[in-house]
């Protein structure tokens, strides 16, 4: 036993930079940032299957490392971020934007959103995004992105009356509207439960060509302003 703690604190001390870098790095994902896989489609256009989005885990709070205990908070979300939370109602890490804040009164009428009295502006574009699929520009509080409308698909979450959102809560939406299991199903989702802000997509991997990585799929900011 001697010999073996001997021969420990000797490998220790040999690769003590090492095991250094080893626990900056895992404390540095822990409470400072990480990344996402995207295993679904439901912020198509925005994010695609595959990508690999970087989380900035400092946005809204300042965890105790490995834990979801909030030292303090550093920001709010905002309406058209996009945040990773882990979803108590959906028993799965979940990515979505946020369209509506506490305190906001929000509805939705043939899939378009009404926020506070004001419906929202959407644009179609003219660049073709698929034969099956129908893409408009949405002005969400001056931030613009791209949502999707999967014409082969039924409008089945079209329609829902005014809510208001609660104290420390956020309701979610998908980009690919048709697509997406977000606040329409699983309700309001709770600030306790997020983990971060989505960034960048640091790159992408193709599933249907030996996950070799895309050629167009690197260091893209999510909230560049559509052209």
């Amino acid at each position: 036993n001697i010999k073996l703690i001997s021969k420990i604190k000797r490998a220790v001390k040999r690769n003590k930079g090492f095991i250094t870098f080893l626990f900056l790095m895992f404390f540095f994902r822990g409470a400072v940032a990480d990344w996402y896989t995207i295993p679904s489609g439901s912020m198509q256009p925005t994010i695609e299957i595959g990508d690999r989005i970087i989380v900035d885990k400092t946005a809204y709070d300042l965890n105790f490392p490995f834990t979801d205990i909030s030292l303090f908070r550093t920001n709010e979300p905002k309406r058209g971020e996009i945040i990773v939370f882990d979803s108590q109602a959906a028993n799965i890490r979940l990515i979505k934007r946020v369209v509506g804040i506490p305190g906001d009164i929000i509805s939705m009428k043939n899939e378009k959103l009404v926020i506070n009295g004001k419906a929202l502006k959407y644009s179609e574009l003219t660049r073709e995004y698929s034969n099956t699929a129908l893409l408009l520009n949405e002005d969400l509080a001056g931030l613009e992105h791209l949502v999707k409308y999967d014409q082969t698909r039924e409008p089945t979450l079209a329609n829902f009356g005014e809510v208001t959102v609660p104290d420390d809560h956020y309701l979610v939406l998908g980009d690919n509207r048709r697509n997406s299991t977000d606040s329409r199903v699983y309700g309001f989702i709770p600030r306790k439960e997020l983990i971060g802000k989505a960034n960048t997509v640091a790159l992408s991997f193709n599933y249907d060509n030996y996950y070799l990585p895309k050629e167009n799929r690197f260091w893209i900011d999510l909230y560049d302003e559509i052209e």
